[in-house]
This record gives C-alpha cells, sequence and structure tokens, in this order.
C-alpha cells in the first residue's frame, strides 16, 4: 500500500477535514450514508421545516449511489458512484448543517465549493464504472429512510477501506485544476 495513503474513520472531525489536501488518497473506514437526487431533497425539506434527520449530519459522509440489488450472501451489489454536480442545488445546505464528506463524481458548482471552505468539508471522488470492486469494501447496508424510493433510499453503509480521492478540499483546491 502507498504510504501516503491516508486511514480516515468516519464520522470526520475539523482537525481531520483540515489535515485533508486535493489530491490525497484516502481509504474510509467506518458508516458512511447513501443519497441521490430525491433523497437529498427530502434531507433538505426536512431540515426546512425542522424535522429529525434518520441520522446524524454532523460529521457524517454522504456517498451518491444507487446500488444494484445485492447477490445472494452480499450486503450489497455493485455500487459505484453517480454525478455529483445532480446534488448541487443541496448540498450546501446538508453541508451547513455538518455534513463533513460527501462521495462523488465529477465537478461541483461553485457554491458547493464557497460551503465547502466556510465550513470545512471535502468532496471526495470515486472511481466511476468500478461499482463492483467498490462494493467490496462494503461489508453491510441496511435501509435507514425513505424506502420506497427504492434503490436510491438512504442507507447505512458499513465501510472497510474504502477508497477514494479528495477532489475539493477544505481550503479551496481542487484535481481538477479550477
Amino acid at each position: 500500500m502507498n504510504e501516503k495513503v491516508k486511514r480516515i474513520v468516519t464520522p470526520m472531525d475539523d482537525d481531520v477535514i483540515r489535515q485533508l489536501r486535493a489530491g490525497d488518497e484516502v481509504l474510509l473506514n467506518g458508516v458512511i450514508y447513501t443519497a441521490r437526487d430525491m433523497a437529498h431533497k427530502r434531507l433538505c425539506e426536512a431540515l426546512k421545516k425542522g424535522e429529525k434527520l434518520p441520522f446524524e449530519m454532523a460529521g457524517a459522509v454522504i456517498y451518491f449511489v444507487g446500488p444494484t440489488p445485492a447477490r445472494p450472501g452480499k450486503p450489497i451489489g455493485a455500487a459505484g458512484p453517480t454525478t455529483s454536480s445532480r446534488m448541487d442545488a443541496f448540498s450546501p445546505k446538508l453541508i451547513a448543517a455538518g455534513l463533513k464528506g460527501m462521495i462523488g463524481k465529477g465537478y461541483r458548482s461553485d457554491e458547493v465549493r464557497d460551503a465547502l471552505k466556510k465550513c470545512g468539508a471535502v468532496h471526495f471522488a470515486a472511481v466511476g464504472g468500478a461499482g463492483a470492486l467498490l462494493s467490496k469494501h462494503i461489508k453491510s447496508s441496511r435501509i435507514i429512510a425513505y424506502d420506497d424510493l427504492g434503490t436510491e433510499a438512504v442507507r447505512e453503509l458499513e465501510v472497510v477501506d474504502f477508497p477514494v480521492v479528495v477532489a475539493y478540499d477544505a481550503h479551496g483546491n481542487s484535481v481538477y485544476g479550477s
């Protein structure tokens, strides 16, 4: 293993966030949550109404994924990242509520990047097209909210050495060069 790879345990705190830089290779361990477009919309509506969220947002990491059904004996099917920009309208609100990390693929808006800097959070990139390989790092999966959304329901995942790269750090840097 690359000795520069950083192992991080969730939930993440400000000390960990401050040390991360765009381009850092990271292995995530602990609990992360899944949410895509409709789940993000519902989370933001719940925040606006002052309702209790289905998980503690402070220090949390959300993975933008809609996994395929699990094969017998497996906790989850293929679990590759979806396009991050689809969550751009919602991410700043969740970051302000304590979200510390997101995992997806592709670019983020200026508003999201500003929220990352202002609130001290990061956006990780996972390799698109590698959902079957990424699922091997997911040890358990259970739906915790919005089960009517099917594959896009909010899930709690336990991950071990889940490989990501810091795409946008809390200091305004990006692996995309802009």
